[in-house]
C-alpha cells in the first residue's frame, strides 16, 4: 500500500511539471493591485472643439505641451471593495502651467457588495465629495479578445451619459467586477477602457498579486458633500456658459 502511495505521488508531481500552464489557469485573483495608464490626446480634443477651424491661439498652446497627456493611477481591490487614486508622477508630461486638466486627481472608492461609491473630485479650486450609487452600465459583450498586462481580455461595448461610446476589455481571471474610475459591472476586472470620441484611454500596465488589507481601502473624506446630480448642477452653473469647452469639461468630470 505504501509503495502504491509513493508511485501515485510521483505521478502527480510529474503531471504538474509537464503541464504547468493547465494548473495556472485554475488560479483566479480576488485581491491585488493594478496600475492604470491614462492617455488623453489633447491635440485631437482641441481640434474637435475648434471644429477644424484654424486657430493661431490653439496652435501656440500646442507648441508648449505634449500631444498625449499621460497620467498614472493606482487601483487596489478585494472581492468587494476597490480604491482608485492618483499614482506615480510622469515627468515627461508637458502641460501649460495654468492648465487644470479635469479628473486627473480623482479618488474613487467603491463597495461592490452594496453598489455604493464615494468619489473625491477637484474642479478648479473646489473639492467635491460625491456619494451616490454606482453607475449601472448596460454592456454588450463581444467575441473580440486582446491581451492586456499579460491577461486574456474580452471586449464589451456600451453607451454612458446618453452619448459617450465606451469600449472596455475585461478578464475573468480577476473575479472582482471593477475597473478604473466609475467603469464596472462586467464578469471580471476591466483592464482597458477607450472612449474613442473623447480621445481618452485607460490601460493596465501591470497587475500585482498583493495581500490587500481591507482597512487600507479607506474612502476619501475631503470636499463638499454632494451626489451626482448635485455636482452636475453646481459645475453647470459656471461651465455651462463656456459653450463646447464647458460641455467637454463637464463630461470629463462626470466620468
Amino acid at each position: 500500500m505504501k509503495s502504491i502511495c509513493i508511485i501515485l505521488s510521483v505521478f502527480v508531481i510529474v503531471i504538474l511539471s509537464v503541464f504547468p500552464a493547465k494548473a495556472q489557469h485554475t488560479v483566479f485573483l480576488q485581491q491585488g493591485r493594478i496600475e492604470y495608464e491614462k492617455r488623453v490626446n489633447a491635440f485631437a480634443r482641441m481640434d474637435e472643439l475648434n471644429k477644424g477651424e484654424e486657430n493661431s491661439w490653439t496652435e501656440m498652446i500646442k507648441k508648449g505641451m505634449s500631444q498625449y497627456q499621460v497620467t498614472y493611477f493606482d487601483y487596489a481591490f478585494t472581492n468587494s471593495t476597490t480604491l482608485y487614486k492618483p499614482g506615480r508622477d510622469n515627468p515627461d508630461n508637458k502641460v501649460i502651467p495654468w492648465q487644470d486638466a479635469p479628473a486627473e486627481k480623482n479618488i474613487v472608492y467603491s463597495r461592490l457588495d452594496s453598489m455604493q461609491s464615494i468619489a473625491q473630485k477637484q474642479v478648479f479650486e473646489q473639492n467635491y465629495l460625491v456619494k451616490d450609487t454606482m453607475r449601472q452600465i448596460r454592456w454588450k459583450i463581444t467575441d473580440e479578445t486582446r491581451k492586456i498586462a499579460g491577461f486574456d481580455c474580452r471586449r464589451a461595448n456600451a453607451v454612458i451619459m446618453d452619448s459617450i461610446y465606451v469600449v472596455a476589455f475585461y478578464t475573468d481571471a480577476i473575479v472582482t467586477p471593477g475597473g478604473p474610475e466609475s467603469f464596472s459591472g462586467l464578469p471580471g476586472m476591466i483592464l482597458g477602457v477607450a472612449l474613442p470620441h473623447e480621445h481618452i484611454t485607460w490601460f493596465a500596465t501591470k497587475v500585482l498579486v498583493d495581500d490587500v488589507k481591507p482597512e487600507t481601502l479607506k474612502p476619501p473624506v475631503k470636499g463638499k458633500p454632494v451626489d451626482n446630480k448635485g455636482i452636475r448642477e453646481s459645475i453647470t452653473k459656471v461651465l455651462g456658459k463656456w459653450g463646447r469647452y464647458g460641455n467637454s469639461y463637464i463630461k470629463s468630470i462626470m466620468l
